[in-house]
């Protein structure tokens, strides 16, 4: 939790889906560094939303394009870089993905099932935000 003289950093990412076959599927993103999987995140330049946002870094770290579903699934707060910083998540629904994209050279990209997307995730936040955007998926679907 950020302290009352820190303020928060403000970030968007996504949770990219796609329906293959039938078969849900969701695209994870690591960086060759750490090797740890998440959703594509930045932050959120001046004069750009949150939905800007969560588009531009899914295209730029995973060159998906698509449309962003509804409100935001949920937010969670972390500390990196000696910031607290807040990530608005929303839910993408993937219409394209490139071949080539601006950090493949650094980012690697999967697409896997729920279940195993819930395996390769570490950080206990996004997995509960996985679980909201399954339901919400279920939903749209009825």
């Amino acid at each position: 939790m950020a302290s009352q003289s820190q303020q928060l950093v403000e970030q968007a990412g996504a949770i990219p889906f796609r329906k293959r076959k039938g078969k849900l599927e969701f695209c994870l993103i690591t960086s060759a560094r750490k090797k740890k999987w998440g959703f594509p995140k930045g932050m959120i330049d001046p004069g750009e939303t949150y939905l800007e946002t969560a588009l531009k870094e899914s295209h730029e770290e995973a060159g998906l394009h698509g449309e962003i579903i509804g409100d935001p699934v949920g937010s969670y707060e972390y500390s990196k870089w000696g910031l607290e910083l807040n990530v608005t998540v929303v839910l993408m629904q993937v219409s394209s993905v490139d071949d080539e994209w601006d950090e493949q050279h650094i980012r690697r990209r999967c697409w896997v099932s729920e279940s195993k997307a819930r395996n390769l995730i570490d950080r206990t936040e996004l997995r509960a935000l996985l679980g909201d955007a399954v339901e919400r998926i279920s939903a749209l679907d009825d």
